[in-house]
């Protein structure tokens, strides 16, 4: 059903919907249309994209494509399903959208939702996900299902770790987790070859130094002290 909806939002007939206000970045509800197949999605352009300095312009869409691609290479599949392809404002990320509460996020995320959070800190470990914000983890209204979202400031060369996930802290990673990556390192230049039409061949490389580091010391972090490990604003 993934790789069903993937090519739907890769091929279908984008018609905009609407825009979301709130975020620094232009951002559309749209409907993706290909033979009896509908999808709501998230369009993000990447002409609509502020600049950042510590980032590439005109990254950030092909961030979250990698981002979804790393997810499903690692079987997590909390990533919703995203390409990227061209769209009414150009190019940019078109990412299935989730119906979810948006009163109900990290901060007050029963104990339970809490408990699932493990595989989505260890993904932001691997991908140095600089942004995780509270409002980034999405409880799917019909199912339960847990999602993540908004990872276009991922894949930096530079440690930029910044997430509210820090409930792991001083935790070994649980057993299917580490297989999990040792999969992904077993298969690696498969992955890596499927990323470079998305991340730079350092940012490649910097993801695998990463990889490796993690299998080798296979433990949740404790916050840096040297450095601001919170997102800003943290939701």
């Amino acid at each position: 059903m993934k790789e069903t909806l993937a090519a739907v939002l890769q091929r279908g007939e984008i018609e905009l919907k609407g825009q979301f206000l709130l975020g620094s970045n232009y951002t559309f509800l749209v409907t993706v249309r290909e033979a009896d197949q509908e999808i709501a999605a998230v369009y993000k352009p990447v002409r609509g994209e502020q600049p950042l300095w510590d980032f590439p312009a005109h990254s950030l869409a092909a961030r979250e494509t990698a981002a979804y691609l790393v997810s499903e290479a690692l079987g997590f599949g909390f990533v919703p399903p995203t390409v990227l392809r061209d769209g009414p404002f150009g190019p940019g990320s078109l990412q299935q959208f989730i119906d979810y509460n948006p009163r109900y996020h990290y901060f007050n995320f029963k104990s339970a939702d809490r408990q699932r959070l493990r595989p989505v800190a260890l993904f932001d470990l691997l991908v140095n996900n600089a942004d995780r914000k509270g409002s980034h983890l999405l409880i799917q209204k019909r199912t339960r299902r847990l999602f993540a979202i908004d990872h276009g400031l991922c894949f930096h060369v530079e440690d930029k770790l910044r997430t509210v996930i820090w409930d792991f802290a001083g935790e070994p990673f649980p057993a299917d987790l580490l297989a999990a990556l040792e999969g992904f390192r077993r298969a690696f230049d498969d992955h890596a070859q499927a990323l470079t039409p998305y991340l730079a061949p350092d940012e490649i490389a910097a993801l695998a130094r990463r990889l490796e580091a993690l299998i080798a010391d296979p433990v949740f972090p404790f916050p840096p002290a040297d450095r601001r490990a919170f997102p800003y604003p943290p939701i």
